[in-house]
C-alpha cells in the first residue's frame, strides 16, 4: 500500500485537498475543504479510541485515511468533495475506523506465523441485528480489503438455511411453534454444511487452489427461500487472508431454560438448538465485531423503513402488518439473547480481539454506554 504516506510531524499537510471521484454525481453540502478539516473530524470519532488511535496515529495515517475515503466514495458513487453529514460520518467514523481496526486484527494473525508458513485466513465474526447495517458494513470491508490487496471472502449464515424440502421437514416437526415455522432461529440452519464450508475455507492458503462459496436464494418459493444453484455460487481463490462472516444471531449463546421461558415459552427448543452452534460457527471466529443496538424493537423500524422504500419505488414490498409478523419471529431471540452478548461478548471471543460499536437509531456510530 504506496499510497499510505505518513506525516513524520504527526500533522496533517496543510491544506491538501481530497482527489474528487470521477463520475460521482453531486451531493448537497458539507464540503470537505482540505486535509486539516478532515482530521479533526475523524479525530472527534466515537471509534477512534476503541480502534487503538490516537490524534498522533491519526496524523501519522491520514493518507490511508484519505485513500480509504475516496475508495468507499468510489465504492458507493458518492462525491468525496461534497459528502453530506450524513455520508461523512458513515465513512470516516465507521467504515473506516472498523477496517483500519480489522487490518490491524490481520496483521496480528499473521505475525503469530513464520516466513513460508502456509496462514490460514483470519475469521472475522460481524454480529448485528437486522437492518442494522451489517450487510452494507461487510461489503465495504471486503471492497476496501481487495483493493488494498488482501484477498477475502464473505458468508452469511443465511448461506447456511436448511433447504426449502429441510425446512419444510423442520416446520411440520414442530408444527404450532411460530419460531421455527420460517428460517431464521437456531435449528433452521445446515450445521454440517457449515462445518464443511467453513473447514475447508480456512485450508484456502495455496495459490492455485479454489472452492465455491454457498449462497441462499430468500426469493425461491414464494419468499420462503432455499438454497441457490451450486452453478450460481461465487468462486473464491487462495491464499485467503480474510473470511468476513456475519450473521444476525452470531454469538448467541445457550442459556438456562428458566431464563430463556420467561421470554417467550417457544424458545425452549431454540435454546436447545443453539448448544450446537459453537462448534459449528463461533470457534472458527478469531476475532469479532459486535453491532449493539439500544432496543430490539429497532429491528420492526429499520423493516418497517426498508419496506415502505420499496413500495415508493414501485416494488413489492411487505405490508406493516407482514413486517410486524415477520420480525416477530425473531424478537424473542433478540430480547433473551442480546444481554448476554453485550454483557459478556461471544464464547470465546478475547477482549483484544473484540471490537463493540453503539450505533443510535439512525444506524450511526455513537459512544459506548
Amino acid at each position: 500500500m504506496d499510497a499510505f504516506l505518513a506525516c513524520p510531524d504527526h500533522s496533517p499537510a496543510a491544506g491538501r485537498s481530497l482527489t474528487p471521484a470521477r463520475g460521482a454525481p453531486a451531493s448537497s453540502p458539507a464540503l470537505i475543504s482540505a486535509v486539516q478539516d478532515l482530521y479533526e473530524f475523524i479525530c472527534s470519532g466515537p471509534l477512534v479510541e476503541r480502534i487503538g488511535y490516537t490524534r498522533e496515529r491519526i496524523a501519522e495515517s491520514i493518507d490511508r485515511w484519505l485513500w480509504c475515503g475516496s475508495q468507499v466514495s468510489r465504492l458507493f458513487r458518492i462525491d468525496e468533495l461534497r459528502l453530506t453529514d450524513a455520508e461523512k460520518s458513515r465513512i470516516y467514523h465507521f467504515y473506516i475506523p472498523v477496517f483500519l481496526w480489522c487490518e490491524d486484527q490481520v496483521a496480528d494473525h499473521r505475525s503469530k506465523y513464520n516466513d513460508g508458513d502456509e496462514i490460514p485466513p483470519l475469521v472475522i465474526g460481524v454480529s448485528a441485528p437486522q437492518g442494522s447495517g451489517k450487510t452494507t458494513l461487510v461489503f465495504a470491508l471486503d471492497y476496501l480489503f481487495r483493493v488494498s490487496g488482501r484477498n477475502s471472502a464473505t458468508l452469511s449464515i443465511d448461506d447456511f438455511y436448511l433447504t426449502a424440502a429441510e425446512q419444510g421437514k423442520l416446520r411440520e416437526t414442530h408444527a404450532g411453534n411460530a419460531l421455527l415455522e420460517f428460517r431464521g432461529n437456531a435449528g433452521s440452519h445446515d450445521l454440517q454444511f457449515s462445518i464443511d464450508t467453513l473447514e475447508s475455507l480456512i485450508k484456502l492458503t495455496k495459490e492455485g487452489t479454489k472452492m465455491k462459496l454457498p449462497r441462499y436464494d430468500k426469493s425461491a418459493f414464494g419468499g420462503r427461500g432455499d438454497r441457490a444453484d451450486p452453478s450460481t455460487w461465487p468462486e473464491v481463490e487462495g491464499p485467503t487472508e480474510v473470511v468476513l462472516f456475519e450473521g444476525w444471531m452470531l454469538g448467541f449463546k445457550p442459556l438456562p431454560n428458566e431464563v430463556v421461558t420467561a421470554v417467550d415459552p417457544q424458545l425452549e427448543v431454540i435454546n436447545k438448538n443453539l448448544e450446537a452452534y459453537y462448534d459449528a460457527w463461533d470457534r472458527f471466529i478469531e476475532s469479532w465485531i459486535v453491532i449493539k443496538i439500544k432496543e430490539p424493537n429497532c429491528v420492526f423500524q429499520w423493516r418497517l423503513q426498508a419496506e415502505v422504500a420499496m413500495r415508493a419505488d414501485g416494488k413489492a414490498g411487505m405490508s406493516d402488518e407482514e413486517v410486524m409478523d415477520f420480525v416477530s419471529r425473531y424478537l424473542p431471540a433478540y430480547h433473551a439473547y442480546l444481554p448476554t452478548l453485550y454483557k459478556e461478548g461471544p464464547n470465546g471471543a478475547k477482549k483484544d480481539h473484540l471490537l463493540v460499536i453503539d450505533i443510535d437509531e439512525e444506524r450511526t456510530p455513537i459512544s459506548g454506554s
